[in-house]
């Protein structure tokens, strides 16, 4: 279990920071098989689980939706046959959050 694995996600509100580039960097060793993508001028943590067939990747969508909810912090989840594309950001902050993080490492664990 990595460390992030292990914290709880906090309630953001408006105005609260995203990461700066320091911040990204120090965290994103932990979860190094997400990419850090930038859509509409907002960064996000993505990455792409290759599944074996459509019912996988239902299955891994369904873990990471309850996940999800536990910590009320929901995903962009991308479900097509053998391929699962999740993106983690922080709508309030507009950007990247220690949330983001965490998350990813709980969905790290959600395939062992």
């Amino acid at each position: 279990m990595t460390e992030l694995s292990s914290l709880k996600c906090v309630a953001c509100r408006g105005g609260d920071p995203m990461l700066t580039d320091a911040e990204i960097a120090e965290l994103h060793p932990q979860v190094p098989e997400w990419q850090i993508i930038e859509l509409d001028g907002i960064k996000r943590l993505q990455r792409i689980f290759k599944m074996k067939n459509y019912v996988d990747a239902v299955t891994l969508t369904n873990k990471i939706a309850l996940i999800a909810e536990k910590e009320d912090h929901h995903p962009l989840i991308v479900l097509e046959w053998g391929k699962v594309t999740v993106q983690w950001w922080t709508h309030v902050v507009k950007g990247l959050h220690q949330n983001d993080f965490i998350m990813a490492a709980k969905t790290d664990e959600l395939i062992g």
